[in-house]
């Protein structure tokens, strides 16, 4: 892409390292800002500055938060805190409180096990999570992974972690095709998967 400008190209070049923005969307978004007012385009940059540099991860749940504990949902006297819901990221709490039908609490794992990848259960926040059930009465673990075979390897991983401890294991309906990513699966779909869960038991036996 030729530009006159190096400094538009370099704005272009940065704007196309972001996910699903090629470079002729990155320079629409560049040539978008160049008509805005100064002070706009200050704003845009400060806003995205700040949000980097005061985001914190929830010391309970892995959840970005503004505080040390999120306040919409582990601090929150409204939700469930006996039923957590276990999901691979934070892009699938996002997706699942878009349902507006789970009032429990979260535990962001932060990946799934995958060895061709190099990441493993130490890499992952396992540990907190068993803690977490061990420590605060939880009475309901929901595995809210993609159905995946690395998902799949993840759960069972999990399972057996959890097996020695009072608390309810179990598993979203599997109404999302397998192979699939959760973040991708339609909010009624989600929603119904997680209305109709499973014992962990009866989805490992059919495997």
């Amino acid at each position: 892409m030729i530009v006159s400008s190096a400094l538009i190209e370099n704005a272009v070049n940065e704007f196309a390292k972001l996910p699903g923005i090629g470079k002729k969307t990155a320079l629409r978004l560049v040539l978008h800002l160049l008509k805005q007012e100064t002070p706009q385009v200050e704003q845009f940059g400060e806003v995205i500055t700040r949000m980097r540099r005061q985001i914190k991860f929830c010391k309970q749940c892995h959840n970005v938060s503004d505080d040390d504990v999120c306040n919409n949902i582990c601090a929150s006297h409204t939700r469930n805190q006996k039923l957590v819901c276990v999901v691979e990221s934070i892009r699938d709490v996002i997706a699942i409180e878009n349902t507006q039908q789970f009032n429990g609490a979260y535990h962001v794992l932060g990946g799934i096990i995958s060895p061709i990848d190099g990441i493993g259960p130490d890499q992952l926040n396992i540990h907190t999570l068993v803690e977490r059930v061990r420590q605060s009465g939880v009475e309901e673990v929901i595995m809210a992974l993609s159905p995946t075979i690395e998902g799949d390897t993840t759960i069972y991983y999990l399972s057996k972690k959890l097996k020695d401890l009072p608390v309810k294991v179990t598993t979203i309906a599997r109404g999302i095709a397998f192979g699939g990513e959760l973040e991708y699966a339609d909010e009624m779909t989600l929603a119904r998967s997680l209305t109709n869960r499973l014992p962990l038991e009866n989805y490992l036996q059919n495997k």
